[in-house]
């Protein structure tokens, strides 16, 4: 559509320049109108007739092309002048609600909607172009109530991390625990070394001498008595290597 749009305006400002001067003193550029044609909202079927009309008289002609209903129409000037003349179109027969007005070599889009109720039972009358009347500002309007808050933005990135906090105090102990289970026997130490020997012991009492002992029996009886002192002094010994 916008291929067509653009080649019809420059066809349109093309007449401007190639068309001669002397062909005739009344004969004017004319005015090109490109866009869509619709009925019932719907796209005008391709080959819809579109009609312009200026005073009660069809002025131009064409048909549509395409499935979108596009259109080009051009408004040549007749005899008399269209300069300020309204403009009104028909879509197959059905009264467009859009008008214009004419003007010597313009170049316009405008999109046209016809309903199948207006249908033009007679020469449609050419509608009046309103009188242009200076807008004055109004009265400034009482301030709208505020809108509802929006939706939450996304969630942002994290921020920098804080100056480290002060230390708590010390919590209190908690209980003991149960009591761990025995463990296993140690192994046996190295034997230790030899003790120094002891001190003689003193020697024992003499014995009575006998009323009919012999000499061989107190030898015996002396001999008794070292065993005896030898045997004390191991056990010294050896009670206290242990």
């Amino acid at each position: 559509m916008t291929k067509v749009k653009i080649l019809a305006l420059l066809v349109g400002m093309m007449l401007l320049f190639i068309l001669p001067a002397t062909v005739t003193a009344q004969r004017l550029p004319p005015h090109v109108f490109v866009g869509t044609a619709s009925i019932d909202d719907a796209a005008a079927p391709d080959g819809t007739t579109v009609t312009a009309w200026v005073a009660g008289a069809e002025a131009a002609s064409t048909t549509t092309s395409g499935t979108d209903g596009d259109y080009v129409i051009q408004v040549d000037q007749g005899e008399g002048s269209f300069t300020g003349e309204t403009i009104t179109f028909l879509i197959g027969g059905y009264s467009a609600e859009q008008s214009a007005a004419w003007m010597q070599g313009g170049g316009d889009e405008l999109t046209l909607s016809a309903t199948s109720d207006a249908v033009a039972e007679e020469t449609p009358e050419p509608t009046a172009v309103p009188a242009v009347v200076e807008a004055v500002p109004g009265e400034r309007g009482p301030r709208g109530r505020t809108g509802s808050t929006g939706a939450a933005g996304p969630e942002g990135p994290d921020g920098s991390a804080g100056p480290r906090g002060d230390s708590g105090t010390t919590g209190s102990s908690g209980p003991a625990g149960d009591a761990g289970a025995k463990g296993d026997t140690g192994p046996a130490g190295s034997q230790g070394t030899a003790g120094s020997a002891g001190s003689q012991g003193p020697s024992g009492a003499v014995g009575r001498e006998g009323d009919d002992a012999s000499g061989a029996l107190g030898f015996i009886a002396l001999i008794l008595a070292i065993i005896g002192i030898a045997g004390a002094g191991g056990a010294f010994l050896l009670s206290r290597r242990s």
